[in-house]
């Protein structure tokens, strides 16, 4: 390479030169737009595309049709009808220990039922702990579909079986979200809803249950004068099903150790057993099963979601016809034998003490064995899709009959993996069988001939063992095309990796002088791209022949794309490797370095998604090495380097900081205050630091207009406007009152007003920038409930500790510094990028990852408070809330995305090549991702690593949005002459 270099495979004397306007240049410059235009959207196009592998590969839907039912050989079913209570949201240790004001247990009567009627235990649900994927695995017995999420948890994406569908008729009352999904296309069911608007946060939602019970109670009353409805209630195979909401609601909105979640448990507790007297009172024959449960937990800050135990344990109490008598435990001292449930948790968990029923034998189960348990306690088949194990110390049952109800659960899961392998082998032109369950057929008859010979112990232990190699199977024909995904998914993103790098040395650095080059050689591509073509058809042919869903001939057809776009500029290529094997040894030393370093800092961000703690670290050691810089760089500007310093540690405690943000009423006021002084510091700097050489271009101490001035004290009062209403809402809310009209209309009135401000600006940096920081901080104040609203200041400290940073070393670099004396006359002209310009996309992954999990885990939902949006409204709406939360955790984002842009603009670099930088550090940790990804262990081990996978695929689209958005506040910015600061410089 000719010269030393020091730009990204540039020259000093290229990036210095003066660009003389040509028809050449010209026609290069649009050509390199035109593609520039095409790779935005084919970034955009192949996350997308790349983000739906997850679903083929860790979100494919298990249901399968087709199979034949299975129904228990049962002389008479065990009962003849069953009643099942849902108590949504009620956790395991809310409901089982005492009051610790009164000492008395909230739950008498099912207490009661535990201790003479019938059975009890935990019931274990599997992440995500939310209400549909809870009542799809209690009601349907298996895992919720995930492709359901795509659907938000409402509809079903694909049909499904369940013991409703297999009962003679249903009654079901409940939650607008649930009931619909069970019945609204069963044509033999009874149902009823309540309004969304009865799910109002702001008041105690305990008459919600309440109201489901009082839908069936009225139905018995008009059987009485109906004889089509008595009839009906008396066959049967009936199944009647309440949801009681109460206890979800109310967690949400005042926490599950709150008086009002505590007595939504006595609730519950009392309409069982109303329900219970109602239903023996009216059918008078004991042939009634009842199972009490709850679909999930609740976090103690009034969350659920993720796989901590109170969220994970629920209650289970069984009784009736057909369930056995309560026993006395039998368990010695605790022995860990290997067992875990779904949740990870071991098997015989010690029951605490202050529960009061250990000494009563305790039978856990998965949430998805409750399918089966109903269904054998009627008589019915198991639901299709089951992949419960039927809990034998629930059910009543002799010794052959118990062994035929686990004979038809058996034979309910080998259907289903038979199933999937037909259809597997149906489509597949090398067909790999699961070889552990090739001989099922003889071991089959092998258990139905020691039923036929009274061998039950040996037929049990045969039935089990299929049952166990027939999931296993249905897990194997689940990843079936695992590895043939990921490898085409994985040569796709570097792929598209290489074809980042290549653009961003041809659009912004020296090497675009070889385009015209390139240009004349066009024409030698036609071989690469007919190659490409006839790979792309011999792959679609085998796709087709083997009828693979439309999206895996996408996924191939985007990584044959881009590899054969990288082979198509195989003379720029060599023009590359001719001048790196040329250049000197002191700029291969840089390259490797920048390289190195980068890498380095992209793992670490890596690994920070699973260790908050480490962006502690990385800030108080960034702090001090930037403070000793500048304080040797810049002499006699001691307080620049000591407010660096201080703020990177003052933001570095924020990740040592819990995730569940306690609630701190007082500390969100406080922050408005905190917020003030931070932006009327700015202000000061703003105003009185024009004399300084190193400032000068981010200042606005030419022209102060007397409206700038009353904006600002305009915004700094919406602050404050702000503070007052968090103290007025939050005080009306604690008080059980609900949110008042005016309150909402003030809300809602100073979060929009406060962000359009910032438009009327001064456009100089500092002050765009600080408008822009007190235009956001009134709706983040609104939505903040502890120690986020402190962040929020604690970040905009760091990013003017990052502008005054890269300010001064725009001053003190000596070759950007000749590079702007030189091309003063092109002011407006954007420079080529150089290798040190790395640091600021890094810079800004940094920054913008400190955004993600300053605050909580970005990747969990449920790191972050559903009381955040309380102040704007309380009736439950999930779209409005769920957006009014995203926007909330956008708000730091959009602060570093601000000025991400503002210093692209000071330095006088292309954002967009920036933002290129940024799309490739973040692929770096998207294909880390992508490994990282689980398909075994806990399913919250798995989603974490997907969630994680996922955010990264996403931020090609995610900071492009934000870029687009924060653009209207930034476009505007005007950076301070470099002609008179440059020559002050000199």
């Amino acid at each position: 390479m000719r010269g030393s270099t020091d730009g990204i495979l540039g020259t000093k004397e290229e990036i210095s030169r003066e660009r003389k306007p040509n028809s050449s240049s010209t026609r290069t410059k649009k050509w390199l737009k035109r593609r520039e235009t095409w790779l935005v959207i084919l970034g955009v196009l192949l996350h997308a595309v790349y983000m739906l592998s997850i679903f083929d590969i860790y979100f494919k839907s298990p249901i399968v049709h087709g199979m034949d039912l299975v129904s228990p050989r049962f002389k008479s079913p065990p009962a003849k009808r069953l009643v099942l209570l849902i108590a949504d949201g009620l956790r395991a240790d809310k409901f089982f220990e005492p009051d610790l004001e009164t000492g008395q247990y909230r739950a008498p009567f099912l207490r009661s039922v535990i201790k003479e009627k019938g059975r009890w235990g935990v019931s274990h649900a599997r992440p995500p702990t939310e209400s549909r994927p809870g009542h799809v695995a209690i009601i349907a017995g298996f895992y919720e579909d995930p492709s359901a999420v795509t659907k938000g948890w409402k509809a079903n994406p694909v049909e499904f079986d369940s013991v409703f569908n297999r009962s003679r008729h249903t009654f079901a009352y409940g939650s607008p979200d649930i009931i619909p999904i069970f019945c609204s296309d069963i044509p033999h069911t009874t149902w009823n809803s309540y309004p969304h608007e009865f799910e109002d946060f702001a008041s105690d939602a305990s008459f919600l249950d309440e109201w489901s019970f009082d839908e069936f109670k009225s139905v018995l009353n008009r059987s009485n004068h109906d004889p089509e409805l008595k009839k009906l209630l008396q066959q049967d195979n009936l199944v009647v099903f309440l949801h009681l909401l109460g206890c979800d609601s109310n967690g949400h909105a005042h926490r599950p150790y709150s008086n009002i979640y505590l007595n939504n448990v006595k609730v519950v507790d009392s309409i069982a057993k109303r329900m219970y007297d109602l239903v023996e009172d009216h059918f008078k024959d004991n042939q009634t099963a009842y199972i009490f449960t709850a679909d999930h937990g609740m976090s103690d800050k009034g969350s659920h979601g993720d796989g901590h135990p109170a969220n994970t344990d629920t209650p289970l109490v069984a009784w009736g016809a057909g369930v056995q008598q309560p026993k006395r435990s039998s368990r010695g001292r605790y022995s860990d034998d290997g067992f875990r449930f779904v949740d990870e948790h071991v098997h015989h968990m010690p029951t605490p003490l202050d529960w009061g029923i250990s000494g009563i034998d305790r039978v856990d189960v998965n949430q998805a064995d409750i399918a089966p348990l109903m269904s054998t306690l009627l008589g019915l088949p198991c639901p299709a899709n089951s992949v419960g194990n039927l809990p034998l110390g629930y059910i009543n049952l002799d010794e052959r009959e118990e062994v035929e109800a686990t004979l038809a659960n058996t034979k309910q899961v080998l259907n289903q993996f038979l199933r999937k392998s037909q259809l597997k082998q149906s489509t597949s032109l090398r067909f790999k069988p699961f070889k552990a369950l090739e001989n099922h057929s003889s071991v089959l008859e092998q258990i139905e001939a020691l039923i036929s010979g009274g061998n039950y112990e040996e037929a049990m232990k045969l039935s089990q063992n299929l049952r166990t190699l027939s999931l296993e199977g249905l897990h194997y024909f689940q990843t079936y095309d695992w590895l043939m995904l990921m490898s085409v998914i994985t040569l796709g993103y570097v792929g598209w990796m290489i074809c980042l790098v290549l653009h961003v040395l041809q659009s912004y650095t020296s090497f675009s002088g070889s385009i015209n080059q390139m240009l004349q050689l066009r024409n030698n591509r036609s071989q690469v791209y007919i190659c490409g073509f006839l790979v792309m058809a011999v792959i679609f042919v085998l796709l087709f022949v083997e009828r693979s869903p439309p999206l895996y001939h996408v996924y191939t057809a985007m990584t044959i794309f881009l590899w054969t776009q990288i082979f198509s500029e195989y003379q720029f290529l060599k023009l590359l490797l001719k001048d790196l094997s040329s250049s000197n040894f002191v700029f291969s030393m840089k390259l490797l370095a920048t390289s190195a370093v980068s890498i380095v800092i992209l793992e670490f961000l890596v690994n920070s998604f699973t260790d908050r703690k480490l962006y502690t670290y990385c800030f108080l050691i960034v702090g001090v090495i930037a403070a000793i810089y500048l304080f040797y760089a810049i002499p006699g500007r001691s307080a620049v380097p000591v407010f660096i310093l201080v703020s990177c540690w003052f933001l570095s405690t924020f990740t040592l900081m819990p995730a569940e943000i306690p609630d701190n009423t007082p500390l969100v006021i406080a922050s408005g205050l905190i917020i003030s002084g931070v932006a009327l510091a700015v202000r000061c700097f703003d105003l009185t630091t024009g004399g300084s050489k190193y400032w000068q271009c981010i200042l606005n101490c030419e022209d102060q207009k007397p409206m700038s001035t009353l904006l600002f004290y305009l915004q700094v009062f919406l602050v404050g406007l702000s503070s007052v209403m968090v103290e007025v809402t939050t005080t009306h809310r604690t008080e059980k009152k609900e949110l008042l009209m005016l309150h909402q209309l003030i809300n809602w009135s100073v979060a929009g007003v406060s962000m359009v401000l910032p438009l009327f600006s001064p456009t100089s940096l500092l002050s765009r920038l600080t408008s822009i920081f007190l235009g956001f901080a009134p709706p983040f104040l609104l939505l903040s409930i502890g120690y986020e609203a402190v962040f929020y200041g604690a970040l905009a400290l760091v990013l003017m500790a990052w502008i005054l940073f890269e300010c001064a070393i725009l001053y003190l670099t000596k070759a950007r510094t000749s590079s702007y004396i030189k091309d003063v006359r092109h002011e407006q002209e954007e420079r080529w990028l150089q290798l040190s310009d790395m640091r600021v996309p890094i810079i800004f992954m940094v920054l913008f990852n400190v955004a993600f999990f300053g605050t909580g885990n970005f990747a969990s939902i449920a790191s972050f408070e559903i009381s955040s949006v309380y102040r704007f409204i309380t009736i439950f709406s999930p779209f409005l809330m769920s957006g009014l939360l995203i926007f909330k955790l956008f708000i730091p984002f959009m602060l570093v995305i601000c000025v991400f842009s503002s210093i692209t603009k000071l330095i006088g670099v292309s954002r967009l090549g920036c933002y290129f930088l940024v799309i490739l550090s973040s692929d770096v940790m998207t294909i880390h991702f992508f490994f990282l990804v689980r398909n075994t262990g806990s399913w919250m081990e798995i989603g974490n690593t997907i969630s994680h996978f996922g955010i990264m695929s996403a931020q090609v689209v995610f900071v492009l949005m934000l870029f687009a958005l924060t653009n209207i506040y930034t476009k505007d910015i005007h950076i301070g002459s470099r002609r008179s600061s440059s020559q002050k410089a000199l």
